[in-house]
């Protein structure tokens, strides 16, 4: 294989290694960090030791993987000091995706939108351990085998097994289905509708009783630091907020992957809203203000 071979490969290789870290840790900046320093170890190398590289392309899914592994373990001690609510950062559809470092002609940075990302399941994956999370997304989302887990893991591949049989428990016991239900789309047009028009009975009648809602602000903006419960104390919040705000803009958006809302200000996206249906309610709202979380979302 000549150098120029190599080296397409290798760069071939970029969206794959961006949908492998964002899954793992719920941030595109953080997985573009990842990925970044993925290519840095791999040109380290002499030229002779990528030449002696079998296969670039699961060389730099394990050292990746590897990367990711440690983060995760630093990410639970600054997410500790992370003021108000972490929420994993959320992605738009590509008709949407006009900022940060991605752009329409490159798709290079883009996560694949499907069952994966949507915001439920990402909730749920921040629940794990580490190794749990590393384990189930290469085996259950990206199909590598448990002995190649276990060799990017650093555990036998009996451990891995059973610590992806654990992260399986945890998605069982949540509200994160594996499809969407098809009045998804419906509830959520209601509930934009609702909002836009400062209804509050009609917010209350498209929550679920027991709703919850999370806001991220990060410390940058002002949110809501603790989560809200009950369908009437988030109408009247939602309420409030638009109140608040001339000029406030909801809009119906698609929101890693499934249908959620956006609001704008002054035409600048301020608020990504992932929304999660069950029994033709909302039950969940996961409200994204940080602005170092919405670069995609907002215009270049």
């Amino acid at each position: 294989m000549t150098e120029d071979d190599s080296l397409s490969r290798v760069i071939d290789e970029r969206r794959q290694l961006i949908n492998l870290a964002y899954r793992m840790l719920g941030s595109l900046a953080d997985a573009e960090d990842v990925v970044q320093e993925t290519y840095a170890r791999w040109y380290a190398q002499t030229a002779a030791q990528r030449e002696a590289i079998d296969s670039p392309g699961a060389w730099l899914t394990t050292v990746a993987s590897r990367i990711c592994l440690d983060v995760l373990g630093s990410a639970r001690a600054r997410r500790e000091r992370y003021v108000g609510e972490w929420i994993p950062e959320p992605l738009p559809d590509d008709t949407d995706w006009l900022g940060g470092r991605g752009t329409p002609d490159d798709p290079a940075d883009r996560v694949t939108l499907d069952e994966s990302v949507n915001m439920a399941f990402l909730v749920v994956l921040e629940s794990m351990t580490p190794a749990e999370r590393v384990a189930f997304v290469l085996h259950d989302v990206f199909r590598y085998p448990f002995p190649e887990v276990a060799e990017i893991v650093g555990r036998t591949p009996a451990a891995c097994r059973q610590l992806a049989s654990s992260a399986r428990r945890r998605l069982t016991g949540s509200r994160a289905p594996v499809r969407p239900a098809p009045e998804h789309a419906a509830v959520v047009r209601a509930f934009q509708q609702a909002w836009s028009a400062n209804d509050v009975n009609a917010l209350i009648g498209v929550l679920d009783p027991d709703a919850l809602a999370v806001a991220d602000g990060g410390g940058v903006v002002s949110a809501q630091l603790n989560p809200v419960t009950g369908a009437a104390q988030i109408a009247r919040m939602l309420v409030d907020i638009s109140t608040l705000a001339p000029g406030f803009t909801i809009l119906e958006r698609q929101v890693n992957g499934r249908p959620g809302v956006i609001a704008k200000l002054d035409g600048v996206t301020v608020v990504v809203m992932a929304l999660h249906v069950e029994h033709q309610r909302i039950s969940n709202i996961w409200a994204v203000r940080n602005p170092e979380k919405l670069r995609p979302w907002t215009t270049s």
